[in-house]
């Protein structure tokens, strides 16, 4: 008989439906709850990312062109000095 009390609970429920003022729906506790829960997750999640971010250790390499033309010192990479452009010249494999 389950039939029977989702009936009686559903002709219970409609007269409150109806005193309710259809123009002023709310989210309530409910999505107050989810919006701070997400809130909470952005947070973490960009405090966890300037944490990683703040353990990376970029330095950039010059461009091919600044070292051809000299404008680069060759001490200011390490990748300068041990590229093509360098002055010096690839040895051949034996092979």
């Amino acid at each position: 008989m389950p039939d029977m009390s989702a009936s009686l609970a559903l002709t219970q429920l409609v007269p409150l439906a109806k005193e309710l003022d259809e123009n002023k729906v709310t989210p309530g506790v409910l999505g107050f709850i989810v919006f701070a829960v997400m809130a909470l997750a952005v947070w973490g999640l960009m405090k966890s990312m300037n944490r990683h971010m703040g353990k990376v250790a970029f330095e950039e390499e010059p461009e091919a062109d600044a070292v051809a033309s000299g404008t680069v010192s060759r001490d200011s990479g390490a990748g300068a000095a041990s590229g093509p452009a360098s002055g010096r010249k690839a040895s051949p494999s034996k092979g």
